[in-house]
């Protein structure tokens, strides 16, 4: 039985990061805390980018 590669993708986690920063941005201005917003943002749509689109298998 072959050992399976962990299946990640790097360009998923940057996109993830940038589109959340601005929607964490757009989020925040609403809220009356952007820095935060910007923050949390980008780190969850960060990580589920990374998670849920693991790119190609190599």
């Amino acid at each position: 039985m072959a050992k399976q590669r962990m299946n990640r993708n790097g360009r998923g986690l940057f996109l993830g990061l940038i589109l959340g920063a601005i929607l964490g941005f757009v989020v925040g201005r609403f809220t009356g805390n952007p820095t935060l917003s910007i923050i949390v943002g980008a780190v969850v749509v960060g990580l589920l980018m990374y998670r849920v689109n693991p790119g190609d298998r190599h």
